[in-house]
C-alpha cells in the first residue's frame, strides 16, 4: 500500500520483540494502494528468517479494527487461507505504531495472477465459497463501511469534478441501486461476512492453488452477492485496449460454476447478479473517483484509473451485450 506514515526502525523492531517474532533485520515499504501504510517486515528467530506485514491504519479506528482482524483469525483457524494476525503475550493483536492503530500478519507465500485463466477463476470461485459458509458462526458484526450509505454521502462530493456525461451516469446508477437495495428480494439475499475487494491483487498461488487471500480491511456484512460481482468485475473482465471492461464469459463460467460447486445460488441471487455486478463497478468507480480527486498525501502513491471501472459499469447495463456465464442469472 502506499506509506503514508513513516515507520522508525527502532519503534518497529520493538512491537516485532513484543509479538515474539525475533528480532528486526529489514523494514521496507510496499508501494501499491492508497488505503493504509503497510511495510515488508523481516525478522530472524531461531536462527530462521521469518517474514511478516506490518500495517499501519490511515482511516480505520481502532473501534472499527477488531471486526476485520478477528475475521481473518477466524477464517484462518478455520482452514481458509488468509494471514494470521499475531498477538502478543496478553493476546491482543491491535498494537498501536506513531499513534496509530496496527497490525502485523503473516506474509503469505506464492505471486498474484494478473492474468487469470478459468481454472485461476475456478479456483477462487471456490475459496470464495469456503470463505463465506465459515463466516456464518462469525459472531462480530459490522457493516461494508463502502456500501450504500457511503455512495449517497459521496456521490455529490465527486460530482464537481466530472463531465456531464459521467455525471448523468452516476446519478442514474446511484438511483437504480437504491431501488434495488429497497426491494424484498434483495433484502431477503444471504449474507455475512464477505471481503468485499477481492480483486487479482489480493489473491496469491502457489503451484497452481489459491496459497492465500488479503486485504480484508474494506470487509464488512453484506451480501454474499455483492462479494461474487466484485470478483467477476475484475478477475473476469478485459484489462487494457480497446474492449477494457468487458466481461469474459469463460472466465465467469468457471468461477460461477466452482462457486456453487461448494455453495449453489438461489434462484434471487441468480435474479439480481446483473444488479449486483453493477453496484460493484459503481463502488469501485466512486471510490476511485473519490482517490484520484481528493488524495492524501503519501511517500508512494499510484492513484487507481477511475475509467476502467466506469468502462466496467457501462458494459453491465441492460443495452450492453451481457455476459453468457450464467443465463438463468440474467432474466429478471
Amino acid at each position: 500500500m502506499a506509506v503514508y506514515t513513516e515507520v522508525p526502525f527502532a519503534e518497529a523492531a520493538a512491537l516485532i520483540e513484543r509479538l515474539n517474532l525475533g528480532t528486526l533485520t529489514e523494514l521496507r515499504g510496499i508501494q501499491g494502494g492508497i488505503e493504509n501504510t503497510n511495510y515488508f517486515v523481516t525478522s530472524e528467530r531461531d536462527g530462521q528468517t521469518v517474514e511478516h506485514v506490518l500495517t499501519v491504519f490511515e482511516r480505520l479506528s481502532a473501534e472499527q479494527l477488531p471486526f476485520y482482524l478477528h475475521l481473518m483469525k477466524h477464517l484462518a483457524t478455520h482452514g481458509i487461507p488468509v494471514p494470521e494476525p499475531a498477538a502478543d503475550a496478553q493476546g491482543e493483536i491491535l498494537h498501536r505504531v506513531q499513534g496509530k492503530p496496527a497490525a502485523v500478519v503473516d506474509k503469505l507465500r506464492g505471486a498474484s495472477e494478473l492474468a487469470p485463466t478459468a481454472a485461476h477463476c475456478a479456483a477462487v470461485g471456490a475459496l470464495l465459497a469456503r470463505l463465506h459458509l465459515v463466516g456464518r458462526d462469525f459472531e462480530r458484526r459490522q457493516p461494508n463501511l463502502r456500501g450504500l450509505p457511503w455512495w449517497n454521502e459521496t456521490v455529490p462530493v465527486v460530482l464537481p469534478f466530472i463531465d456531464d456525461a459521467q455525471a448523468a451516469l452516476l446519478r442514474s446508477e446511484l438511483a437504480y441501486q437504491n431501488h434495488v437495495a429497497q426491494s424484498s428480494a434483495y433484502l431477503a439475499l444471504p449474507r455475512g461476512p464477505i471481503h468485499a475487494d477481492l480483486f487479482r491483487d489480493n489473491a496469491m498461488f502457489e503451484d497452481g492453488a489459491v496459497s492465500g487471500v488479503f486485504d480484508f480491511y474494506f470487509a464488512g456484512v453484506d451480501t454474499w452477492l455483492f462479494d461474487i460481482a466484485v470478483c467477476l468485475n475484475d478477475w473476469c473482465v478485459r484489462h487494457g485496449g480497446d474492449t477494457d471492461g468487458q466481461p469474459e464469459p469463460a472466465l465467469e463460467q468457471a468461477f460461477l460454476s466452482a462457486y456453487e460447486g461448494v455453495r449453489p445460488l438461489t434462484p434471487a441471487e441468480r435474479r439480481l447478479l446483473p444488479a449486483m455486478q453493477r453496484a460493484g463497478a459503481l463502488r469501485f468507480w466512486l471510490s476511485r473517483l473519490w482517490d484520484l480527486h481528493l488524495p492524501r498525501e503519501a511517500a508512494m502513491l499510484q492513484a487507481h484509473d477511475p475509467g476502467h471501472f466506469q468502462r466496467v459499469l457501462r458494459a453491465r447495463l441492460p443495452n450492453a451485450p451481457a455476459p453468457s456465464a450464467a443465463p438463468e442469472a440474467m432474466a429478471a
